[in-house]
């Protein structure tokens, strides 16, 4: 591979790689300029850890003539045999080269390469790929040419690394920003907050449908209960509602204490209020039926929950709300007080699922009226519903 070639590659890593929207895109244009550069690569592969609470990192798998393959991998391929037989494995821990050539004996303990043999590879090489904050990802190069690589191969592998490096960390980054974001504000939320909505005061009107929703009990469950278990109940008793509010179009926006606060933003202009509605009392009763379900080993007991759900639909206010530099962006606004006044009332009548006046009007689906209540800050006493499916249950 000359010179010239692979300085050709390093300056459209540099300038032109942004044109590849997507980072499978950028890994496959790269392989194949490599390859047109004189490189005889066969498959190539670039593992990078992320900073996400299941996922150990992210690999993207070139090879002549395929789409690029992505994957996941979580944490437990660490305690893995695969995991401590790859030579990944040592780039990982010691930041070294790992070279593997099929006519080798040695590479016999790699059990990858021995994989690769039956599919005509002849040489292997991992190469660490060294962030700027000190961390240490990997990347794979595999050849079918007779002999592997020539030294000239190798020494173009090497050369192209930092720019690799520098490139790929940019995106990771980004990618982990994205990852942060939606970890902890919420999609939805995350995107606004990259495209730059940033400064208190920020927000927008949104018609939505907003869930409230809180554990029956909590606080004489975290008085009896070690504070690791009540820890450990609430994200199992979380993971009850959030993959079925997720599930359906909702975003959580918010965890207090034992209380989820979500919404499920509607579409004004394609007029789909019906259509989201039904989805959030099909997201309700599911996280009804999972929460129900939940039984909590505690000792030789085991413990049963409860909780309640208010479901309200009108327009808030989303953005930035805070003081000095510390901002949180949520949702506020007449529409949000009135669904945590009927969430404590869920608890009053014993019912899991209560929905306003403005929500059953747009979501027929069985519900029956539960009279008329005074609540806190509004001038007239609003109607609620509940679901006639549900029976009442009378908190001890």
């Amino acid at each position: 591979m000359e010179s010239s070639e692979l300085q050709r590659v390093t300056h459209w890593l540099i300038d032109g790689v942004w044109s590849s929207e997507e980072p499978a895109e950028m890994i496959a244009d790269f392989c194949e300029r490599l390859v047109a550069a004189g490189l005889p690569l066969w498959r190539f592969g670039i593992f990078i850890r992320t900073l996400h609470p299941e996922i150990f990192g992210r690999n993207f798998i070139w090879r002549q003539g395929e789409e690029v393959e992505i994957g996941a991998v979580e944490f437990d391929v660490l305690d893995s045999p695969q995991f401590a037989q790859s030579p990944l494995r040592i780039v990982f821990e010691q930041g070294l080269e790992v070279r593997g050539r099929v006519d080798d004996p040695d590479s016999k303990r790699f059990p990858i390469i021995n994989d690769m043999r039956a599919e005509g590879v002849t040489d292997y090489i991992a190469v660490p790929l060294s962030f700027l904050d000190g961390s240490i990802h990997a990347t794979s190069w595999m050849t079918r040419q007779p002999g592997g690589f020539s030294g000239d191969d190798i020494a173009a592998i090497r050369a192209i690394m930092a720019p690799l490096a520098r490139v790929s960390e940019i995106i990771s980054l980004r990618r982990t920003a994205e990852m942060l974001l939606d970890t902890y504000v919420g999609n939805r939320a995350g995107a606004r907050i990259l495209g730059g909505q940033i400064r208190r005061g920020h927000t927008d009107t949104m018609q939505a449908v907003i869930w409230l929703s809180d554990l029956r009990g909590f606080t004489a469950l975290s008085d009896r209960l070690p504070a690791e278990t009540v820890v450990a109940i609430l994200n199992h008793y979380f993971d009850c509602q959030v993959t079925a509010i997720r599930g359906h179009g909702g975003e959580v926006l918010k965890f207090m204490g034992d209380g989820l606060l979500a919404v499920f933003p509607i579409d004004e202009y394609v007029g789909d209020a019906a259509h989201v509605c039904a989805h959030v009392l099909e997201a309700a009763r599911e996280s009804r039926a999972s929460v129900e379900a939940l039984a909590f080993p505690v000792g030789v007991a085991v413990e049963r929950f409860r909780f309640g759900v208010a479901l309200h639909v009108g327009n808030i206010l989303y953005g930035n709300i805070g003081g000095g530099n510390r901002l949180d962006f949520t949702c506020i606004g007449p529409a949000v007080n009135l669904a945590a006044r009927l969430e404590k009332i869920t608890g009053r009548l014993g019912r899991t699922v209560v929905a306003s006046e403005g929500f059953a009007n747009v979501c027929h689906h069985g519900w029956h009226e539960l009279g008329e209540f005074p609540i806190a800050g509004f001038a007239k006493a609003q109607r609620v519903y509940g679901l006639a499916e549900e029976t009442p249950v009378v908190m001890a």
